[in-house]
């Protein structure tokens, strides 16, 4: 009997995410869980629930939103996290360090508590999957983006200690490191566009290590 397969993404309503809205819903699972922070009409006759989230960097925030997933022993879960921030352009010395916490918080943070919350679901499932969009930055020191990319360096060992847990309960974990996210507000910066990752090429990314879920984990995907 084939299992049911969930999906679940945190972040809907951004950029990303609501690329990842379109691709996921033509691929093949049997129910949606979007969270997001701005509700949105959708076009689509898969079996979904929308669910609007507050502060995801509040413990009783996460909890109350994994109280909306149906749990089931006999199915799989797949999780795509794309909630995040950026902040750059100021040294070590400039950095305010109320911004410094708001990108661990964001980046970091939010991750840990998604993490702890969906290890307590896959260990009652048949497997599960989860993917977090971490930065090509994070892998690389840079002048004056010091605390984006601490907070997703830390990241990145979040997935690694994760991958490693998760083999007791048959949960992977992994990231995908883009370097600049083709977005609207990107645009508005960047010269060379060529140096963009698009949002579909980063959801083709994710999908493909889902597909492989159980044999590809703890890897931090660049996509230059």
């Amino acid at each position: 009997m084939k299992s049911e397969k969930v999906f679940l993404l945190f972040g809907a309503s951004g950029a990303l995410g609501r690329t990842a809205v379109d691709y996921f819903l033509n691929q093949d699972y049997d129910q949606y869980y979007f969270f997001t922070r701005e509700m949105f009409e959708l076009n689509s006759a898969k079996k979904y629930e929308m669910i609007l989230i507050s502060d995801m960097t509040k413990e009783e925030n996460v909890a109350k939103a994994f109280q909306n997933i149906d749990q089931k022993e006999s199915a799989n879960y797949f999780l795509f996290n794309t909630i995040g921030a950026y902040l750059g352009g100021e040294s070590i010395a400039d950095t305010q360090y109320e911004d410094f916490l708001k990108m661990i918080s964001i980046n970091l943070c939010t991750a840990f508590l998604i993490s702890k919350y969906f290890s307590k679901l896959a260990q009652n499932s048949n497997g599960a999957s989860i993917c977090f969009t971490s930065a090509q930055s994070s892998l690389y020191p840079e002048e004056n983006r010091a605390a984006y990319n601490i907070s997703k360096h830390a990241l990145n060992f979040l997935v690694k200690t994760l991958s490693m847990e998760g083999k007791k309960i048959n949960l992977s974990a992994n990231a995908v490191a883009p370097y600049i996210i083709d977005s609207e507000a990107n645009r508005e910066w960047i010269e060379d566009t060529t140096q963009l990752v698009t949002t579909s090429e980063i959801c083709n990314v994710v999908h493909s290590l889902f597909l492989n879920y159980k044999t590809i984990t703890g890897n931090i995907v660049e996509l230059p």
